[in-house]
């Protein structure tokens, strides 16, 4: 066979090659406009054989020496992925959060803008309407509820001046955890309830918040919940919206599977959803630590609360925003 026909037959596979080794950062680039294909991880060792076999062919005959030194090149950088120890967990668990979580968040854009949507406008909405009619609470809260959050933001209450809500941080960081994850792992799971269980829970929570928090700024005991809640917010409110968008995911997946069989589309949700709840457990296993080692700290002012609020917040929004952005490898590549 001429180098030509060599060379046309089996051009498209050192193209895939050298793209794939691009993405992981293994190979040089070459030339431009290679873009970033490639082929999925689990073909790489039938890719890798099928090189070495043509790179012997090319040596055998005789091809140029340019065309051997290419696939000897994507040869070697081949077998450095293949056969190299593989990172340990802590780093590949660190780099999923760091830049993959993120990554995976933005492609699901469509669905987390939903779900941001179902948690925020009822919250937002209702806060604003007990402004202006405080007296509708009663239709949303139980009194037995309303007694309880104004006992306990109450500013002139006894725990404010002792110091209480400092004390227990370990007992009570062990609650935030189980009551977070628990809400965390309720939102994403009614997904599964063709999206409809996602939607309520979202709805249901965003109704609760705003009706607390508009009760509690029209009572007069808004400082103090803002002082306490300001901190954990950042994650724990994002991680919730996030949990509903994967949710949602799953609901779209039963409800509108496009070309793929239903069945196909449940697993692939299942699997985004999967990854995505790996994030959402870091994020309100966070918020649970912030919740109960610095909310609760009354001897901090107001200020540096809300400073420390603006702060977490931009940080949360740049991480999703900018996490992962540009990196090589698939978004939301999970440990």
């Amino acid at each position: 066979m001429r180098q030509e026909q060599f060379v046309a037959r089996h051009g498209a596979e050192w193209d895939a090659f050298e793209q794939w080794l691009q993405r992981r950062g293994a190979g040089p680039r070459r030339r431009r406009g290679l873009g970033t294909g490639g082929f999925p991880d689990e073909e790489l060792p039938q890719r890798y054989r099928r090189l070495c076999q043509q790179l012997a062919l090319a040596r055998g005959r005789g091809y140029s020496l340019q065309l051997v030194e290419r696939l000897q090149q994507l040869m070697q950088g081949g077998h450095a992925v293949l056969y190299r120890a593989p990172a340990p967990r802590w780093r590949t668990a660190l780099e999923f959060l760091v830049a993959g979580f993120p990554s995976l968040v933005r492609s699901q854009a469509g669905v987390m803008w939903a779900s941001a949507a179902l948690f925020a406008l009822p919250a937002v909405g209702l806060f604003v309407l007990l402004q202006l009619r405080p007296e509708l609470v009663h239709y949303l809260l139980e009194p037995e509820m309303l007694a309880r959050v104004e006992d306990m933001y109450d500013p002139n209450a006894a725990h404010w001046a002792d110091g209480r809500q400092s004390k227990d941080a370990w007992r009570m960081f062990g609650v935030y955890v189980m009551n977070n994850i628990s809400i965390g792992l309720r939102t994403f799971a009614s997904g599964l309830l063709a999206g409809a269980g996602t939607v309520l829970v979202l709805v249901f929570n965003g109704v609760f918040l705003g009706a607390v928090a508009g009760h509690l700024q029209a009572n007069g005991h808004g400082d103090p919940f803002w002082r306490f809640v300001c901190g954990h917010a950042a994650f724990e409110l994002t991680a919730i919206v996030l949990a509903g968008g994967a949710g949602l995911r799953l609901g779209l997946a039963l409800v509108a599977p496009g070309r793929m069989r239903r069945r196909d589309a449940l697993v692939q949700a299942g699997r985004i959803g999967a990854r995505l709840s790996l994030g959402v457990a870091a994020m309100l296993l966070l918020a649970a630590f912030i919740e109960a080692f610095w909310s609760s700290l009354d001897m901090v002012p107001a200020w540096g609360k809300y400073t420390v609020a603006a702060l977490l917040w931009a940080v949360v929004l740049a991480w999703l925003w900018r996490g992962g952005h540009g990196r090589a490898g698939e978004p939301g590549d999970a440990p």
